[in-house]
């Protein structure tokens, strides 16, 4: 008798066991999982995420890293601001887990992927002293291929037109150059390496014109507008300003980028970056 009450009392223990787990299962769906293996929490994102290229992107790329390393404190994003032309063969040959190009892809440049995170102006920018406040797409190709040469030609004293710009391969000239449709016509009085070089040469000559980046240009310089539009995020924005670009993300095909490169990329296409893009001069793209 002893031994059969033993065994009954086994039987509802283990079937109360049973039942108690049972209560306690959350069934998880498809989705669900893996929505939660897209967002990484703070304790399981960590590494490094290199980014290499453009200089023009240099405010916006500094800003969504330093926002997403503050979301995820084991995250390092490094940045290194060597052209566009330099980020997407960063890219190609997998010194940097995400290249960066102010330019779109050329039809040459295959085997990669392009994402664009953000949508600039391309100020058309002269000295402060400098009395030309607007001018037409036709008049600043004529001052970039030297058609124009003395400032008087377009309403401004009698002076030289000084165009200084970007090297060979940077997105900024390329983007200036195609939509001006001046490409290998310009002639250049300096080429230099960085959006702050032509700002700072600019400022420094009175007689000088050159281009940068919206997101880049202080009250150091004074930016006329094309056509009678200013260059301003709400004109790039409803695609009245004439000259503007794409800053894009690119990544090499075929190549699976790790889970906190996946995750950087993931949050520089959120709606939370939307205000940090737009704080650092561009417009997130939609």
């Amino acid at each position: 008798m002893k031994k059969i009450l033993s065994i009954t009392l086994a039987v509802i223990m283990c079937a109360a066991l049973f039942a108690g787990c049972g209560s306690t299962t959350t069934e998880v769906s498809p989705s669900a999982a893996d929505d939660a293996s897209t967002q990484p929490t703070a304790e399981a994102l960590s590494g490094t995420v290199s980014t290499n290229g453009s200089t023009s992107m240099e405010k916006v790329i500094a800003a969504l890293s330093e926002a997403f390393m503050a979301k995820y404190p084991d995250v390092v994003v490094t940045y290194d601001a060597t052209g566009s032309g330099a980020g997407i063969t960063a890219a190609t040959e997998g010194t940097a887990d995400i290249g960066l190009a102010s330019r779109n892809l050329k039809t040459e440049e295959t085997g990669l992927d392009a994402v664009v995170v953000a949508i600039d102006g391309i100020a058309i920018i002269v000295n402060k002293s400098n009395t030309v406040a607007d001018l037409t797409l036709e008049q600043i190709g004529k001052l970039a291929t030297g058609e124009i040469t003395n400032w008087k030609e377009v309403g401004g004293a009698d002076a030289p037109v000084v165009f200084i710009g970007r090297e060979a391969g940077s997105g900024t000239r390329d983007g200036f150059e195609s939509i001006v449709k001046v490409a290998d016509n310009c002639k250049y009085e300096q080429e230099l390496t960085s959006t702050g070089a032509v700002i700072a040469a600019v400022a420094a000559n009175e007689n000088a014109i050159g281009y940068a980046s919206l997101s880049a240009v202080g009250d150091t310089v004074s930016a006329v507008k094309v056509g009678g539009v200013a260059c301003t995020e709400a004109t790039v924005l409803d695609g009245t300003y004439a000259i503007q670009r794409n800053f894009n993300m690119i990544t090499k095909q075929g190549v699976e980028l790790s889970a906190t490169a996946k995750a950087f990329m993931e949050f520089a296409l959120s709606d939370e970056a939307g205000a940090i893009i737009e704080k650092a001069g561009a417009i997130q793209a939609k």
